[in-house]
Formats: C-alpha cells, structure tokens, sequence
C-alpha cells in the first residue's frame, strides 16, 4: 500500500480496518519526504521524532480499539503560520527565525486531538503576503510537482505542493486573497475557504484580521470534508468565530445530495471575460457536467472591485505592519523586496480608512444580494495555468497582467463577502491543472461541498497525479 496513493479518507479506512499502523503510514510518508522535498521544498521544517512517537500512540490506540476520530492515525501537514508547541512557526520570514511558540494554534491542536500525525510544516509566501511561494531570503523556491519550474501558487503553495506529491495524506492553508484555492487550481487538489468565522485562527499569524481565513488543502472533496469537521467550530480564543457556525459541522457525513434544480450564476463579464484559452475550454465543458447533474445554469452580474483594490492593498499592510510590529520596520533587510514593498504602502487616514471599509461592505453586499438569487456561483479559480518560476506578468488577451493581479481576480471577492469558495480539479491545460470554483452564501458551506462533491463524482480529473515517483 503506497502512502502517495490513499486519500485521507482511504488512508484513515485502512488505519481503522487495521489493514496499515499509523506507524507504517508515517514511515511511508517520512521516506517519500526525503525524496522529493529537496526537489520541491514543500517543507521547510519536518517533524520526524515527535511524528513518529504520535503515530506509536496512535498505533497502540488502534490496536486497543479506541479510535479518536474518522482521522486517527492519518498523517497531516501544517502551514508555517500556524503555531505548534516547541515546533518552530517562522511564517515565512528571517524576522521569526528564532521563534518557537509554547503552545498550539487552535486548529493544530484539534487536529492532533483528533489522532493526526503531525509530519511537520509547509512553506508560504513571505507572512502569507504574495501569491507565488517563492521565498528568496527564507526558504527559497517552492515549486509545481506538475512543473518544477512554474509556481505552486500561494501563499500556501507549500500545502498544495505536498498534498499533491503525495508527501501528506492533507494539509491546511489559510486565504487571504486566495491563498488557499489558488495553490489548489494551480496544483490540481482541492482547496476550501470556508465561511468567515467558522475556523478560528487563533494561534495563526495574521496578515489581515479583516480577511484572514484557515481551511483544508486535500486530494479529495471528502477529505476536506473530514478535515473541516475536525477543525471548525466556535472557539473563544477568535472574536471572528461564530456560535451560529456549528451548522457546519458534520458536513462530511451530508456530502452525498442530489444537485437537481440547483441554479448556479455564472458571472461571464467578470470572472469569465479574460482567460488562457485551454483553462477556458475546461472550465466550459465543467458547466457542461453540472447541467448534466441537473442545475441550472444562470448568467448573473457581478460588481467590479477594481477600484477599492488599491485602498484595500493599503488597508491590509496597514494590519500587516500592525501584526507584526516587533519585527517591521526593525527588521526591514530580512524581508524580501515584495514584502519590503507592500509593507511601505503609505498608510491611508482615518477617511479613507473608513470609505475602504465602506466600499467593502457595500460590494459583499453586492455579492450576497446576488446569491439570494442563485444557489451557487461558479467560475474559474484562477484565469490562467500556474505561470513560471519568476514570471512577473501574464498575458490574458491583449493585456500583460501582474501575476498577482491575476491569481486573485476570481478569488478575492470571497474574501472580502467573507463567503464560503471551495477550488475543485476540472481538467488541464498544456499539461498543467486547472481549477473550477464554487461559491455559496454565508455558512452555506455544507452547500458549495455537496456541489463540489457531485461535480467530482462526475468527472474524472482528480484521479490523475503529477509525474514523480518515490
């Protein structure tokens, strides 16, 4: 039984049938690790000692009887900005180099109550600031198992990266802007924002407390089902957390819903109007599968955001810097130019301040007055496939576009609605992956998976693996 092969949800089967020990698979994933991260550096930090000392636990457990959870014994990865207990969290930055916390973020610690094996942590962009996970004074260059000379995305490229190489059963990711679904479209796994407020972020270092969310990074719907079960949640420690929020909960046992009549909008002047050719034709032929499943496909209006993008970039490396005073400006030569240049935008005043927020508000809105209209919305993750290592722009009909600019355009409205968007594999282009996303309402999470779900069963993409051996 080859680790690479299983998802989480097969591999926590075998664990529970008593078919492979927590042990064996940890051992299995450790190897694999040793092989291919050099080649991707999808870790920066692997916890082998404490990994294998939990997975003896867990064995032990498992030969007892006494499972903790439909993830017992599996092996998981986390983002390195997610605190871990005596486990360095250095988020990406020379600035925390030294910086080992003394206790668990909250979803490290829920994960690990619920019998994962923690294999260590995955790269991200510098403060979880950029799009392409390339680290030059931190960790280097994180690379595409489908290319290693194109980008992962990110920020958690790194998540993405392993998940996919099979170098974890799954993996979490936090989303700013997009930072959890465009290394999913990119890497060709899934990847899941769940609704504002339904995982708590406590314990992870922030890049804006206004837009921040945590979520799953896996190969399957199912998995990040299981693993958004074991992590959401009210949770005193996140003012952003919601009582209201365990409606979410269980999702993974209601993934199974017949999508028939479901209207999904399709906003074609927007998310649709500039796209690469082929990620063009697989996302077409995507819509193509949902109807054949049953739904509707609507047309709807979309507001553009283009114009509060500039305050909004202001208004987050203004929390940034506050975020992460201790070490900006003191530190300024540790960072990397980007970082160095978002973390100067000049600050705006309290006006502007307050017509950003404004401005936000009235697009989530916007967005939310729309999905009173229609179940879903749907569109491609991302416009284009994952550009190369090092590519500053990328062409989209006419027009060079920042990479950025790019990768975010169909994924940062959710963030600023603070709704609920999950990046699901729909087919490739040139050889490299390319992303369908689904969005729904407020906490209408359970929904945008039940879609995804039905959509994955019915194609075939997500069963494919990028070329590298073990």
């Amino acid at each position: 039984m080859r680790s690479d092969e299983l998802t989480l949800a097969a591999a926590a089967a075998a664990v529970a049938d008593g078919e492979v020990s927590p042990v064996e698979l940890t051992t299995a994933y450790l190897e694999r690790i040793d092989g291919l991260n050099p080649a991707l550096t999808a870790y920066v930090e692997v916890t082998a000692d404490r990994a294998l000392a939990d997975a003896a636990t867990l064995s032990d457990e498992a030969a007892a009887g006494k499972l903790r959870g439909p993830l017992h014994g599996v092996p998981i990865a986390l983002k390195d900005l997610i605190d871990t207990a005596g486990i360095p969290t250095r988020a990406g930055t020379l600035g925390y180099r030294d910086r080992v916390p003394d206790t668990d973020a909250t979803i490290a610690r829920r994960l690990r109550e619920a019998g994962t094996v923690l294999l260590g942590k995955t790269a991200t962009h510098e403060l979880a600031y950029g799009v392409t996970t390339t680290n030059p004074k931190a960790y280097g260059t994180t690379c595409n198992p489908w290319d290693v000379d194109r980008i992962p995305g990110g920020s958690s490229g790194g998540s993405a990266a392993a998940v996919v190489a099979g170098l974890a059963a799954a993996a979490t990711g936090t989303d700013t802007g997009g930072s959890i679904r465009i290394p999913a479209a990119l890497c060709g796994c899934v990847g899941f924002k769940p609704s504002y407020g339904v995982v708590s972020r406590a314990g992870i270092a922030p890049l804006s407390w206004m837009f921040d969310h945590a979520g799953p990074i896996t190969q399957t719907v199912t998995d990040a089902a299981l693993m958004l079960d074991a992590i959401s949640g009210y949770d005193a420690a996140d003012e952003a957390t919601l009582p209201g929020a365990g409606g979410v909960s269980g999702v993974a046992g209601r993934l199974r819903r017949d999508v028939a009549g479901w209207r999904v909008g399709v906003p074609r002047t927007t998310a649709w109007s500039a796209l690469e050719p082929g990620v063009a034709a697989e996302v077409e032929a995507a819509l193509a599968v949902l109807t054949e499943l049953g739904m509707q496909i609507v047309e709807v209006e979309l507001p553009s955001f283009d114009e509060i993008t500039g305050p909004i970039f202001a208004y987050i490396s203004a929390e940034c810097r506050a975020a992460h005073s201790t070490i900006w400006p003191e530190r300024h030569d540790d960072f990397g130019p980007d970082l160095q240049q978002l973390l100067a935008l000049p600050a705006l005043d309290g006006d502007a301040t307050v017509a950003a927020l404004r401005a936000v508000a009235s697009y989530a809105r916007a967005l939310r007055q729309v999905l009173a209209e229609v179940d879903l919305l749907a569109s491609p993750t991302v416009p284009v496939i994952a550009p190369p290592l090092g590519a500053e722009s990328v062409r989209l009909g006419d027009t060079d576009v920042p990479v950025i600019s790019a990768l975010i355009a169909n994924t940062f409205p959710y963030n600023l609605a603070h709704l609920p968007a999950v990046s699901v594999p729909c087919g490739d282009a040139g050889g490299l992956p390319v992303g369908l996303q689904l969005a729904g309402a407020p906490l209408a999470d359970a929904r945008v998976l039940q879609a995804a779900y039905a959509y994955e069963q019915a194609a075939s993409w997500q069963a494919r693996r990028p070329p590298l051996t073990g």
